[in-house]
Order: C-alpha cells, then sequence, then structure tokens
C-alpha cells in the first residue's frame, strides 16, 4: 500500500482511495463505469464513469462540491481529504494506518511482520524502508500505466 503524500494531487488522492479503501461491501470496479456505478448507488449522487476518469487522470482538478461530497461519503473519509496540498497530511496520516488496519484485519499483512520491523536494526530497517519504497513506486507505475490506458 501506497502513502498519499503531502504534495499529491486530487488524482493521486482519488487513486489512492479506490486502491485502499473501496468499501468491504462493494464489487471491486473492474473499471472506471463499474466504479461510479457503485459511488453513485451508494450515496445517490450521479457520478458518470467519464467524471472518474477524468478524475483519476487528472484531467478534472476542480470537481463540483457534490462530487466531492460524494467521493467522501462512499469512501467514509473526512471531506477535508481533498484540501490543498499539506492541509491533510494528518487526515493522510491517519487513513494511511485506516487502511493499514484493514489489511491486517484481513490478513493481507501479518502483524508479526510489522513486529519484526520494529525489532530491527536501523541499518536493517532502513534497506527494507528502500525496497518498499522501490516496489511501491513500481506499482504506482504500473496502475498509471493501466489507467492511461483506460483500463481502470
Amino acid at each position: 500500500m501506497q502513502e498519499v503524500p503531502p504534495s499529491a494531487t486530487l488524482a493521486q488522492k482519488v487513486e489512492w482511495l479506490i486502491q485502499n479503501m473501496w468499501p468491504a461491501d462493494a464489487p471491486a470496479p473492474t473499471n472506471n463505469k463499474e466504479a461510479a456505478a457503485a459511488i453513485a448507488g451508494a450515496t445517490g449522487e450521479e457520478i458518470s464513469s467519464t467524471t472518474v476518469w477524468k478524475l483519476r487522470t487528472g484531467r478534472q482538478d476542480n470537481p463540483q462540491l457534490k462530487t466531492l461530497s460524494a467521493l467522501a461519503t462512499f469512501f467514509d473519509v473526512p471531506l477535508g481529504y481533498f484540501g490543498l496540498s499539506g492541509e491533510a497530511t494528518s487526515i493522510d496520516d491517519d487513513l494511511t494506518l485506516k487502511a493499514l488496519s484493514r489489511e491486517i484485519e484481513d490478513g493481507t499483512i501479518r502483524p508479526s511482520v510489522l513486529r519484526a520491523l520494529v525489532d530491527l536494526s536501523p541499518e536493517s530497517r532502513w534497506l527494507v524502508e528502500e525496497m518498499l519504497l522501490a516496489a511501491v513506486e513500481a506499482d504506482r507505475r504500473r496502475r498509471e500505466e493501466r489507467v492511461a490506458e483506460g483500463g481502470g
């Protein structure tokens, strides 16, 4: 799971929500049309697949308040999450911890692995952190390529 940087664009924030905070009771979308339908169905706010695509690709960086409200409701995040760069740093940290907690509860990340990370020497922890950040960057690039190809 990648962390949302404080300087994240709206597109990066929306993509992070889709990848990390998709509600467990909603089928994971395979494309923007399914994402839009799930959001509209859960919130009652009409949102098109084109809007989802534009938000994910950065082609729309100033959506209507009702669109942001629907996203905030659907992903169960405060509306302030979509604020200006740097404004929402503590919200981003809270959401990262919330997403990480879900991963632990689902068994995707074993608690013993996190405890082991704490027990590592600073040098070994740095090495693991660098490997993890490199993997996150590679994963981010692959996701961006899929979105650019229209695959959602």
